[in-house]
């Protein structure tokens, strides 16, 4: 038996905003096509107060950006680059190009090629997310990208300098101070000073995701990303400490970030809402993180383990922490999730900052149909074949056949034209 203790807002409200975000970007990228430079200026200086002589930082900027970095925060900067760009080896390495021989003489294959050209989007604003450079520009070069732009917005009319920094040690060939939904039109549809890319990635508030959205087809995307997503799934062996904190921690990424509680036990459910008020009080980001939980918060109280699996796969969460007896039971049995953290030993943050997976993720339940953001997602296998002549007049017999099965004319006779051609020698 499920018990819903807490809800989060309908999806007819959720539904309204949307619908509201998805017009202004719809307007903002029709404009940014139609004028180019001179709107997504515009667009900056309005939102972010931000119109330099050149958006694109020069190589000597870049310097002298990162110069001012302190040197521990490079070191760290440096700690998280490494561990990111390992596992992003590790992942290249699992793809292999192939090649068979199905039937003689035919022999068919595939390629991985990277994508030519990326546009990744690193989010400022409230939060600059430094992280997001990593997660992106490092992954797209480990990938083989041969051009990786970058763009991230100015945070009250300054420069984040450890960013900036953060894009050139990832490997970035342009860096923008540019953000929001300018920044994704402009890299998805260029002007007369940013060459277009073939692919736009990267995590965002509701805006970016939506112009995300309305730009895929043009160019591709790694998924759609929307406000970050947490549950914690959790039996009697979990301490509600524990659970307030990595909810609310969350949380504060925006006030439309969901949080969820699963558990097995009603009194640690009740516990949870006791320590998340209490928190609350003394969080420094308490102002966004209690607008998220009161609004977008949830807490289902469920029977059993497997009963947790099932609920915990149709809210198909971008983040799931498993804080049970036995965490592997989740691996072995959960289907819907952008990333896993099994156990308390670990958390939310270690995968949105240091650990080496990342953070981008499928929000809104895409984890129903698509992981998150990895080497592969900047890789596109396509396929070739080759054949003979003795096998083209094997094959083209049948294929001319399944052709006229389905009235295509024209196809059938590519096939024929080759079985006369080569079938008689």
């Amino acid at each position: 038996m499920v018990l819903v203790i807490k809800e989060g807002k309908s999806k007819e409200e959720v539904s309204k905003n949307d619908s509201e975000v998805s017009k202004i970007v719809g307007d903002a990228i029709k404009d940014i096509e139609v004028r180019g430079d001179d709107a997504v200026r515009e667009y900056s200086e309005k939102f972010d107060k931000w119109s330099p002589e050149s958006f694109r930082l020069t190589e000597e900027q870049i310097k002298e950006i990162v110069a001012k970095v302190p040197e521990h925060t490079i070191e760290d900067i440096k700690f998280a680059q490494k561990n990111i760009k390992e596992f992003a080896e590790v992942q290249l390495s699992s793809l292999h190009d192939v090649e068979v021989e199905n039937i003689p003489g035919v022999t068919l294959g595939h390629k991985n090629i990277p994508v030519s050209s990326v546009g990744c989007y690193i989010p400022g604003g409230r939060y600059p997310m430094v992280a997001s450079a990593h997660m992106s520009v490092l992954t797209a070069k480990v990938a083989g990208v041969k051009r990786v732009i970058a763009c991230t917005p100015p945070i009250n009319g300054e420069v984040p300098n450890a960013t900036v920094a953060a894009m050139y040690l990832a490997g970035a060939d342009e860096i923008y101070l540019l953000g929001g939904i300018q920044a994704m039109a402009a890299m998805a549809i260029g002007t007369e000073t940013i060459q277009p890319v073939d692919m736009i990635v990267g995590p965002g508030n509701a805006f970016v995701a939506e112009a995300k959205r309305q730009l895929f087809g043009r160019v591709g995307i790694d998924l759609f990303a929307g406000p970050t997503e947490t549950l914690v799934v959790a039996d009697e062996t979990a301490d509600a400490e524990m659970i307030a904190t990595d909810l609310l921690g969350q949380g504060e990424h925006g006030p439309t970030s969901p949080g969820a509680l699963i558990s097995t036990s009603e009194k640690l459910a009740h516990e949870t809402i006791e320590e998340i008020e209490r928190q609350l009080k003394v969080l420094p980001t308490a102002d966004v993180a209690r607008v998220s939980w009161e609004d977008y918060g949830r807490i289902i109280v469920v029977d059993s383990l497997e009963e947790a699996v099932v609920e915990a796969d149709k809210l198909a969460f971008e983040h799931v922490e498993i804080l049970t007896e036995n965490p592997d039971y989740f691996l072995e049995n959960m289907t819907n999730y952008g990333c896993l953290f099994l156990g308390p030993e670990t958390n939310v943050a270690y995968g949105d900052k240091v650990i080496g997976t990342n953070h981008t993720l499928p929000t809104k339940g895409a984890a129903r149909y698509t992981g998150g953001l990895w080497v592969g997602k900047f890789i596109k296998t396509v396929t070739y074949q080759k054949v003979t002549p003795e096998a083209t007049a094997h094959i083209g017999e049948y294929a001319a056949r399944l052709c006229q099965l389905e009235n295509f004319a024209g196809h059938a006779e590519q096939a024929l034209l080759r079985v006369r051609r080569y079938g008689n020698k």
